[in-house]
């Protein structure tokens, strides 16, 4: 098991290395992590919804993800309150206080979940969340020292060195963790360290002699691991795109006509100039990793009007709290400004709780979202959302079947839905995707207002290849193989981990020959 010192020391970035060093070494390889609490969620092939690190650890391995890796996701919906989604479906929405008395009840799912896993894996690599040495969460832990009990598995104390004081952390986790805790933490490891690990030695001596552990590695800083990040810590700033671990965003200079480039053979700019509204309560926002990544588009987080005034195309992400992040459109001044944009004929395209959001309203009848109520939206579709109780998770593959000015019909795309509500379309819309199921999102009658349920709509390469011929990009940009690209980024960071762990004593404190 590795615990950290605190959210965001690593954890799962070493978890997923750690999965494919022993799945390139034969083994077959299962992440675990009994609580997470992430926005950014994924669909399983049997409908469950999971945490999206365990995914990408999953995929490291090189195995179907299964609710079973992520038994418990919280996703918050307030400063205070979090759905709590157990073995893949939600079970309510609960606050801070009422999660802290209902969670030890949880432990029998976290249990069968680690049993199900270690019966049909080799080797289970848990992780922890947060760190072990919250004394306020003691006696209600089902995510670190709880679970490394119930494995009886020891563990691999993570500390992040980036951020500073890495030894004050180490020190200080392993002085308030009880005897029995302490005995159980079999090494240590340094995260994202920059510089000369010479100068690090007198560090590490001090730490082996005060913790009685042995450092079992010191991990480089990894520029760009182009892995996916797991919660909201890894969104960028206003204005930035978190990097996605291509090569450097560029395009053969010959492919651009020379009206276009400046006298250093560069392009004047960007062909398409993309702005993601940067929403508070934003979810998955994986959904643009490949639309940062493609060349020949500009992608930027946007959170104030400003932003927004060279967009050629303006997308509203999915959300957690549809209803209080339509609120922060409207009192940023960013609806009025898309409504404006839209009107004279820049394009839109909502995902998920951001398709809500371009419709005329949203009803909650049942307050799922707090008071019950009705709230004007942005009026951009000619659609209309009921929040239901139920929730919708399903992978979906589907077609472009609305006349629209973006996306030729036919164009074939995939990807999951995970919502409340069921949206009407009105005489002002079609439908945009021919689904499995039916049909999917709509399209407003000037075809450059798009909305979907779909997560994961960029990642069709059909769907980017349509954005830039809409856009005028030349026809010979390539696309990024990027389940090549995501391939080689697991490699690279089992290479990191295999020259700066001591591989041999981690296999050995596993218990494996």
């Amino acid at each position: 098991m590795l615990q950290g010192t605190a959210s965001h020391a690593g954890k799962s970035l070493i978890v997923a290395g750690l999965a494919r060093i022993m799945a390139q070494d034969g083994f077959s390889v299962a992440p675990f992590k009994a609580q997470n609490m992430s926005l950014n969620s994924f669909v399983s092939a049997d409908g469950g919804e999971m945490g999206r690190a365990q995914v990408v650890q999953a995929e490291a391995a090189g195995v179907e993800p299964l609710v079973d890796m992520n038994p418990v996701l919280l996703k918050p919906t307030s400063d205070t309150g979090a759905q709590v989604v157990v073995k893949g479906r939600p079970v309510g929405t609960m606050t801070a206080r009422d999660y802290h008395q209902y969670k030890l009840s949880l432990l029998d799912a976290v249990s069968e979940s680690l049993e199900r896993l270690r019966r049909s894996f080799q080797v289970v690599i848990i992780e922890g969340a947060g760190s072990p040495a919250e004394i306020n969460f003691r006696g209600h832990d089902i995510a670190n020292m709880t679970v490394a009990e119930i494995a009886d598995a020891p563990v691999c104390l993570v500390g992040d060195i980036e951020r500073g004081g890495v030894f004050a952390s180490l020190v200080g986790t392993m002085e308030l963790l009880e005897t029995e805790e302490q005995e159980r933490v079999a090494g240590l490891i340094i995260n994202k360290f920059r510089g000369d690990r010479a100068i690090l030695e007198p560090g590490i001596d001090f730490l082996e002699g005060r913790c009685l552990k042995p450092v079992l590695g010191v991990v480089p800083f990894i520029e760009n691991p182009g892995i996916e990040e797991e919660d909201s810590v890894g969104i960028p700033a206003a204005g930035g795109m978190r990097a996605t671990g291509g090569p450097p965003r560029h395009w053969e200079r010959a492919l651009w006509p020379s009206d276009t480039r400046d006298d250093r053979g560069l392009p004047k700019r960007n062909d398409v100039r993309l702005r993601v509204i940067r929403l508070p309560r934003m979810s998955n926002f994986t959904d643009f990793d490949a639309l940062s990544g493609c060349p020949g588009i500009e992608c930027c987080y946007v959170e104030q009007p400003a932003g927004l005034a060279d967009a050629d195309l303006i997308i509203i992400p999915g959300t957690k709290s549809t209803l209080a992040d339509l609120g922060f459109l409207w009192s940023s001044g960013l609806a009025a400004r898309i409504i404006r944009l839209a009107e004279s004929g820049a394009a839109v395209i909502g995902i998920c709780g951001g398709f809500q959001m371009l419709g005329r309203r949203i009803i909650d009848p049942h307050g799922l979202e707090g008071g019950a109520g009705t709230a004007k939206a942005l009026g951009l579709l000619d659609v209309e959302t009921v929040f239901e109780p139920g929730k919708s998770t399903r992978r979906t593959r589907a077609t472009v079947s609305g006349d629209n000015a973006l996306l030729p019909r036919g164009t074939i795309v995939s990807g999951y839905e995970i919502h409340m509500g069921r949206t009407k379309l009105g005489p002002g819309a079609s439908p945009l995707l021919a689904t499995e199921a039916g049909s999917d999102g709509a399209v407003d009658l000037s075809g450059l207002v798009l909305g979907t349920y779909l997560h994961g709509f960029f990642d069709s390469d059909e769907v980017l290849s349509g954005l830039l011929k809409h856009f005028g990009c030349p026809a010979e940009l390539p696309l990024l193989d990027r389940d090549a690209l995501k391939e080689h980024n697991y490699d690279r960071l089992a290479r990191e981990l295999r020259l700066s762990l001591d591989m041999e004593r981690i296999y050995s404190i596993a218990g494996i020959s």
